[in-house]
């Protein structure tokens, strides 16, 4: 069950980028049309969709933490693993409730149970 919960973080990472290239692709483009650098500072939309998509590698690295966790056994850093991201997706969940932290909200708990040894 540990692993299949911290491959679910690392496959959640995985769909941030494309979905976010794809919904985003209209602020995207306009980016790379106008050259790319410094092109999203002053365009919320812009930013909206760097942002969407730049959590996408960053799920990942915390789910590819998890599941090296996961395969030595070190329940320690499972548990920090799930911590951060919980903390993070509290703080998410109320700051823009009608986002996808939700999953990670589900996930996370998941990781801390499995960090003190409480998931088969």
């Amino acid at each position: 069950m540990p692993s299949i919960v911290a491959w679910t973080l690392f496959i959640l990472g995985v769909a941030h980028v494309p979905f976010g290239i794809i919904k985003f692709r209209t602020s995207f483009g306009e980016a790379v049309s106008a050259g790319f650098v410094n092109q999203f500072k002053m365009h919320e939309a812009r930013r909206t969709a760097l942002w969407f998509t730049i959590l996408g590698p960053l799920l990942m690295l915390a789910g590819h933490t998890a599941i090296y966790a996961v395969d030595v056994g070190d329940l320690a850093l499972l548990k920090i693993v799930g911590i951060y991201v919980f903390a993070t997706s509290i703080i998410c969940v109320i700051a823009v409730p009608k986002s996808g932290f939700w999953a990670t909200l589900l996930v996370s708990p998941l990781l801390i149970a499995a960090g003190y040894g409480l998931l088969p």
